[in-house]
């Protein structure tokens, strides 16, 4: 039985797991993207039926990257060694796009973010990722829990 949502996928497509060192932090940030958005959905969705309209309002509000920039500069404290290696990495890349709503900073800053995010998940550390975005959510005062 595959103990995260990543194995589980990998053994229901038979992909074999590759080396995550291997990945560029583009890539991380790809995956990190999307994970830390069925977060934040699961969490909006599992607070109460809600309209999706509304639903699609404040998850965008919060996924978008200057949101994102402010959730990892409020947990640099907190990140791991490795976290901060990955975020570096993230933010220092270079991404061939730019967000329609963010300057490039806080694109930058949300990318380091993505990319601690797709590592985690990459490597299976769920309860690590909701560790983190619960107290990005704490320090940056968003009031999706209540």
């Amino acid at each position: 039985m595959a103990s995260s949502l990543n194995e589980y996928l990998n053994d229901k497509f038979n992909i074999e797991p590759k080396d995550i060192r291997t990945y560029s932090p583009l890539t991380l940030a790809y995956i990190g993207d999307a994970i830390f958005d069925v977060v934040i959905r699961s969490i909006l969705v599992n607070k109460g039926n809600t309209p999706v309209n509304k639903l699609h309002q404040r998850a965008s509000q919060i996924v978008k990257a200057t949101t994102q920039a402010a959730m990892i500069l409020a947990l640099m404290d907190e990140l791991t060694d490795e976290e901060r290696d990955w975020y570096r990495r993230g933010r220092n890349s270079k991404p061939h796009t730019k967000a329609k709503n963010a300057s490039t900073m806080d694109y930058l800053e949300a990318t380091g973010f993505e990319a601690v995010m797709g590592y985690l998940y990459l490597t299976g550390d769920m309860d690590r990722i909701c560790e983190l975005v619960n107290r990005g959510i704490e320090l940056t005062g968003l009031d999706i829990l209540d």
